[in-house]
């Protein structure tokens, strides 16, 4: 079963913790990211989790050394770690600005195995990248998926996106879903909606 992480994009405890009260008990875990984390700090995201699976949405990107002891400050007890392949606000033309030749598909899929023998647990994806690390690597790697959107919402800034349903077919562990939950008129009803597709 695909399970559902709420995105809590904001610096505010307050707001987090009211989105986890409206919203949270359709939702597996949730997801706090870089501007939570340095504004409060990760004892406050752990607070703010309120006994839900925290995903902790950092990045962390430096030499090797620096990122294991940056991992180690964060989170004392061994956490699952997610290797970013290619963000989903990048399509093929942002890539190829960048250097990349080849497109989103074969990127993430040269990221995806060097991650995995390196021993990454897993790996953040977009929703059409699911099946084809699925057929490169079976079903050992977490695939954690953001640019979710139910039928009809917004993409904002995501450039590769599915829907919910879409994305539990091909094979997604988790899907991530912000602001087609937060900025909902009933925030616990869309939660909910989003659960029940994925069910």
């Amino acid at each position: 079963m695909t399970g559902l992480i709420l995105a809590l994009d904001t610096t505010s405890p307050e707001q987090a913790r009211q989105w986890t009260r409206l919203a949270g008990a359709a939702c597996g875990a949730v997801k706090l990211g870089l501007e939570f984390t340095l504004a409060r700090g990760v004892p406050e995201a752990v607070a703010v989790a309120g006994g839900h699976r925290l995903f902790l949405d950092l990045k962390l990107h430096d030499i090797p050394n620096t990122v294991r002891a940056a991992v180690r400050a964060l989170a004392p007890a061994r956490p699952a770690l997610l290797a970013v392949t290619v963000l989903t606000s990048f399509d093929a033309q942002g890539l190829h600005e960048t250097g990349v030749a080849g497109g989103p598909r074969q990127q993430v899929l040269r990221l995806g195995r060097l991650a995995m023998e390196n021993g990454a647990h897993g790996l953040v994806c977009s929703p059409h990248e699911v099946s084809p690390l699925r057929d490169a690597l079976g079903t050992s790697p977490l695939l954690v998926v953001p640019g979710v959107r139910p039928a009809g919402s917004d993409t904002n800034d995501q450039k590769r996106v599915m829907t919910p349903a879409e994305a539990r077919q091909a094979g997604a562990d988790w899907i991530v879903v912000g602001r087609p939950i937060t900025q909902a008129a009933d925030p616990a009803a869309a939660a909910l909606a989003i659960a029940r597709e994925l069910a």
